[in-house]
């Protein structure tokens, strides 16, 4: 990809603010996910990789988080399945002991130009893997966080100003920031806080492996910036909301939008 997708590899610097807690994070084989889980690694988090099949891609992740001197552990595995799912937060509470900081980041997008072409089980697809996903990881892990843990969900800019190419997509980041809001409100009850993050144009491999070449070529223009957002630059924003700075913060929406739109 060109430009080359900045991770935070040669960037991030940690202070200790994770020290010793244990991450899962879904999807953190690239793009943000790998960002968060190196910035997690840095900060001190043991960290467990969620992702589909690109195990060469996990493994560069698995890679940054030890090299950090923290724990690894890879979850291959389509997270829309039930079992799946319910597997992968088991292992990961088995490898550590338990898990601090839940990231529900993973997503599927596909791009169409007419409403009528998106297939029924393309659709269902996309809330299995976005939506549904979500809902099963909290269950299975809230009732094992203690106090101070934290879940944080991957929304986006489209949560609120939507893409009528992405309707399917678009529709569930809108479901994902209804579902924090909501949680929120029981989790806080165990001492637990659930917030989002809503990013606009992040420069990340799903860009290019699911849009047109033209909308590809224009991605994160109508930013401020002009450009889309690299993962390192939107990590931070998980670390803050992972660690105690963020003590009295939850049923938030953070959005990292380049100043395209205020959330």
């Amino acid at each position: 990809m060109l430009p080359k997708v900045d991770h935070g590899e040669f960037t991030y610097e940690g202070t200790g603010k994770l020290k010793d807690r244990h991450a899962l994070i879904t999807g953190a084989d690239s793009g943000i996910g790998r960002a968060v889980a190196l910035a997690f690694a840095r900060e001190g988090a043991d960290v467990a990789i969620s992702y589909l099949s690109e195990d060469q891609d996990a493994k560069k992740t698995e890679s940054l988080v030890t090299k950090a001197g923290r724990k690894a552990i890879l979850l291959p595995g389509d997270i829309g399945v039930p079992s799946i799912a319910e597997r992968i937060a088991r292992e990961s509470v088995d490898a550590f002991g338990s898990i601090d900081i839940l990231v529900n980041n993973a997503a599927f997008q596909r791009t169409y130009e007419n409403f009528e072409d998106i297939p029924d089980d393309e659709f269902e697809e996309t809330y299995r893997i976005n939506v549904f996903a979500m809902f099963r990881l909290c269950k299975a892990l809230l009732p094992q966080m203690k106090p101070g843990g934290t879940i944080i969900n991957t929304g986006s800019i489209q949560s609120f100003d939507p893409t009528p190419t992405l309707i399917a997509y678009a529709s569930t980041k809108v479901a994902i920031v209804s579902f924090t809001r909501s949680l929120a409100s029981f989790a806080i009850k165990r001492g637990v806080r659930v917030n989002a993050v809503a990013p606009g144009p992040v420069w990340t491999p799903l860009i290019p492996s699911t849009l047109p070449k033209n909308k590809v070529k224009e991605f994160g223009s109508k930013t401020v910036f002009g450009r889309p957002a690299q993962p390192s630059e939107i990590a931070p924003i998980y670390v803050f909301l992972a660690s105690d700075l963020s003590s009295y913060v939850s049923g938030e929406i953070y959005g990292v939008t380049g100043g395209q739109m205020p959330i």
